[in-house]
């Protein structure tokens, strides 16, 4: 089991995190430590040079993050992606407080940048049932993108007919309601350094 880097937090043998033991969580229990900072670190380095590779010098590339969750993944990975870009964002909620889709997407922002005629890379934390992504995506096709693909950090490989397979993944997930490193419960736990198991 990766250990996690924050030093106040100590996994349990059976690789748990303890309640009370991590101020971070506020006394509340992670179930494991999934992907450690430094694995996940290494990851996102690689997954830019992947992406900077796909694309021609002088690409119009705009990175679209679908927030909140891929926020913290979306800085460290425009950071590693060797070509000019521009970054704008996209909010849409299918969970709420809920630890299982409810099957309902609403959007409740818009991103502000022109899509038309641009390589549009959006950037997702994870994809679980795929509901968000199928409505957003032909919704992008639609604003006429010279290109459109997804990079996603964690894909759980349980939906069914994606409109839209991701290009670059970072990690297959497990099927485990997962925490941490943008990925929130009610959103409690979106700050944790290290992705974990509730």
């Amino acid at each position: 089991m990766p250990e996690p880097r924050d030093a106040s937090v100590a996994a349990t043998p059976d690789g748990g995190v303890p309640a009370g033991t991590n101020p971070r969580t506020g006394g509340q229990a992670l179930s494991r430590v999934v992907f450690d900072e430094a694995v996940i670190a290494r990851r996102v380095a690689e997954m830019g040079k992947e992406i900077g590779a796909a694309y021609a010098e002088g690409a119009n590339l705009l990175v679209l993050g679908l927030l909140k969750g891929s926020f913290i993944f979306l800085a460290d990975l425009v950071r590693q992606i060797p070509r000019p870009l521009h970054v704008d964002f996209l909010v849409a909620s299918s969970y709420g407080a809920r630890t299982v889709t409810s099957g309902e997407v609403r959007l409740l922002y818009d991103p502000e940048a022109t899509i038309e005629g641009r390589h549009v890379i959006l950037v997702e934390d994870i994809i679980d049932s795929g509901t968000t992504l199928n409505r957003l995506v032909p919704l992008l096709r639609e604003r006429g993108p010279a290109s459109l693909e997804l990079c996603a950090l964690l894909h759980k490989r349980i939906a069914e007919d994606l409109v839209l397979e991701p290009r670059w993944v970072g990690f297959d997930a497990p099927r485990e309601f997962l925490v941490g490193y943008g990925l929130d419960h009610g959103e409690d736990f979106r700050h944790l350094p290290y992705i974990a198991s509730l």
